[in-house]
């Protein structure tokens, strides 16, 4: 019988003992053994904190996101392999291809994030703040990796989703991990697991894998440690318990199963395209992973004069719905993870009884392809009705981790809303309806109770993503029974793993500190204009003090003939009484102009490649007919621009061989009276490497 193991401070480690017996879902039979009996967790957790965590820190956020874009081209080269595992957990194709390529896809997504950072191991957070009458003192939050390490304890039902989705967060700010996946469906984590470490991309410490009980993980952990959870509420309570936690104050997040909704909006008619959407999107939910997703939808609410035509219409998409061996073709269900699972759906299911009844499927029996139905872990798609949802709270309570809905009807619009609430937080809800109005009620009255909303309609259907699919670039999670933690969500993800600071000082203080140019700071001024330089010679505060120009009102009336801008203000026969203006005043924009033809070095061919846009632009003052107007140009940050990776000549566009870089420039207009009049930040694009260019 195979063994799995454990990954841990470097190496490859069986626990002590048999351990747990683990087995394939669809046959039944016995695969492999887990356990962590033995292992030092104090140990493992101080080998991250100790080896991966410098490891990650050393490297910054751009290093980071190529590491991970590296780590998921690599893993995609091993799909049939996890394929193969992933069947024995009871998932189709179409459930492995969510577990495991959407796992993958959360690496790609988070490592194309790394643009949105500076190219430094910390980022500052928001814009500078000045605190002072003479610009001389000011602060600037910053965010700096933890030193801890982040501990996930993941849920069964998307053993490698469920890893690659938290890692790719934590990765990307700078902070190890230890993996502790559902023992049940542990062994395909492990093998994603063991590929990665063979893969050598990821810095020693950076990764470590528990495959079993976590034994006295929690009771080492420290305040710069970050702990998620994913799985039941009654757990994720237990966990969030625990003394070391509470007494470290260590962040806790969790995502707990909820009772998600799907409303049909009274609008909705039979034949109608939304009506037969609502109907797909209850079907898929219902059957794919068999249920068994922490955001599949568990409450159906219909309007009441619709009731039996809806739960009709679910029943006969439902029993098209074939179920058995995943690897058939023909099978567009699999089992659940395994017979106590199914064992535990049952349990729950005779609960919900209580206030319903079963309307289609049988708890008892269910017709299986190629595969015998008791000794894998299957069961039958299972509609419930509840008559009464404002009588009982059972509906609303009690979740059945499997193929399980319950249908319930509202008599207007507002009890709708209402009995989304009973589910006391939830992931996400559906509101399916053609009408925008009807929409808008009811995400501003649901959004309380909700991490997600989805208005699905026949305009964006093809191409929505679905009611129970998480974004990367998403925040999942929900409030009240459902943790009231976020995951993902993008840059707001990654700040959970990292320590915000507010930093004070003088701004050039803050300069030095963020290595991006506040304004006021001192600047260095050369008679090297900064357009000469190239990318690596550049330095933040770089910085050029322009010649003046005096702006005419001939200027004023080209540049509208030029641009077409007639607008009342920049007109010489105006009435300015009663306006804000005193006389004909300069276009914001063609102040910015006059402003690039100071700033610019426009004789020679120079480093740089291109203008790539303006950040920020603000007219401060109007500038009228005799203005004399100077610029304050510097260098305020650069980023990195990976060389584009071209497979196949045909793809080659010009620039996409050269090595480049972005500089952001802090652009500050002022007029004779040293008044700022204008402030932007524009982006060039600057080549790289002066020896080869001179070559």
């Amino acid at each position: 019988m195979k063994k799995l193991q454990n990954y841990i401070s470097g190496n490859w480690i069986e626990g002590d003992g048999e351990g747990q017996l683990l087995y394939n879902a669809v046959t039944g039979d016995a695969i492999a053994n887990a356990s962590t009996k033995g292992l030092d967790f104090a140990a493992i957790l101080n080998y991250a904190r100790t080896k991966g965590n410098p490891a990650l820190r050393k490297m910054t956020f751009h290093e980071r996101g190529n590491m991970l874009k590296a780590l998921a081209f690599h893993l995609r080269e091993h799909l049939d392999t996890f394929y193969q595992v992933s069947y024995q957990t009871g998932a189709t194709k179409a459930d492995s291809w969510v577990d495991i390529e959407g796992g993958i896809g959360n690496l790609f997504s988070y490592a194309s994030l790394r643009r949105k950072f500076p190219n430094e191991f910390f980022c500052t957070d928001g814009e500078g703040i000045n605190l002072s009458k003479a610009n001389t003192f000011m602060a600037q939050h910053i965010l700096v990796p933890k030193e801890g390490v982040a501990i996930h304890i993941n849920a069964f039902n998307f053993p490698v989703w469920g890893m690659l989705e938290k890692i790719a967060v934590n990765l990307l700010a700078g902070v190890p991990a230890v993996v502790k996946p559902a023992t049940i469906t542990s062994f395909l984590t492990e093998a994603v697991v063991k590929e990665i470490i063979t893969s050598q991309i990821l810095p020693e410490g950076a990764l470590q894998l528990i495959c079993g009980s976590a034994g006295d993980l929690l009771e080492h952990v420290t305040s710069q440690d970050v702990v998620t959870f994913t799985g039941s509420a009654s757990t994720g309570l237990m966990l969030k318990s625990q003394k070391k936690i509470m007494e470290e104050n260590v962040p806790f997040n969790m995502e707990a199963d909820s009772l998600n909704c799907i409303v049909l909006a009274n609008d909705v008619a039979p034949g109608s395209e939304e009506w037969e959407i609502f109907i797909k999107e209850v079907r898929k939910e219902m059957t794919t992973k068999a249920g068994q997703k922490c955001t599949a939808i568990r409450r159906i609410f219909v309007p009441e004069n619709k009731m039996e035509e809806v739960w009709k219409s679910i029943s006969k998409s439902l029993s098209q719905t074939t179920i058995g061996n995943p690897l058939n073709e023909k099978v567009r269900m699999g089992s659940l993870a395994g017979i106590s699972q199914r064992e535990e759906v049952k349990s729950q299911v005779q609960k919900l009884l209580a206030a319903s009844q079963i309307i289609y499927g049988n708890m008892d029996s269910v017709e299986t392809i190629d595969a015998d139905a008791m000794k894998g872990a299957f069961i039958s798609p299972l509609l419930l009705l509840d008559e009464k949802p404002f009588s009982s709270t059972v509906s609303h309570e009690v979740e059945a981790f499997g193929p399980v809905s319950t249908i319930m009807p509202y008599k207007n619009f507002d009890e709708a809303i209402e009995l989304s609430k009973k589910g006391k937080g939830s992931l996400c809800s559906t509101i399916v309806t053609a009408d925008n109005k009807l929409a808008k009620q009811y995400v501003l009255g649901a959004a309380t109770h909700h991490g997600r909303i989805l208005i699905l309609n026949n305009e964006c259907a093809k191409e929505s993503t679905g009611h129970g699919s998480p974004l990367p670039t998403l925040v999942h999670g929900g409030p009240g029974r459902a943790g009231g933690g976020e995951e993902m969500g993008g840059i707001r993800g990654v700040k959970h793993y990292m320590q915000r600071v507010a930093v004070q000082g003088s701004p050039s203080s803050i300069t030095e500190v963020t290595n991006q140019y506040q304004q006021y700071a001192r600047g260095n001024t050369s008679t090297i204009h900064p357009f000469k330089k190239y990318f690596e010679e550049l330095e933040i505060g770089d910085q050029l003090i322009t010649p003046k120009r005096t702006i005419t009102s001939e200027d004023i009336d080209r540049f509208a003939e030029l641009s077409g801008d007639h607008f009342y203000a920049h007109l010489t026969k105006t009435d300015f009484s009663g306006t804000m203006f005193e006389q004909q005043v300069a276009h914001g924009y063609f102040i910015m102009s006059a402003a690039a033809g100071l700033f610019v070095d426009s004789y020679e061919k120079n480093p740089v490649l291109l203008n790539y846009g303006i950040d920020e632009l603000r007219f401060t003052k109007p500038v009228y007919p005799g203005a004399e107007i100077y610029i304050r140009f510097t260098c305020k940050e650069k980023l990195p621009n990976d060389l584009r990776k071209i497979e196949n000549p045909e793809d080659f566009k010009r620039g996409d061989d050269i090595e480049k870089g972005i500089v952001k420039w802090l652009v500050e207009i002022f007029d004779e009276k040293n008044e700022l009049v204008g402030l932007a930040t524009i982006l060039t694009m600057v080549r790289k490497d002066k020896l080869r260019d001179e070559a």
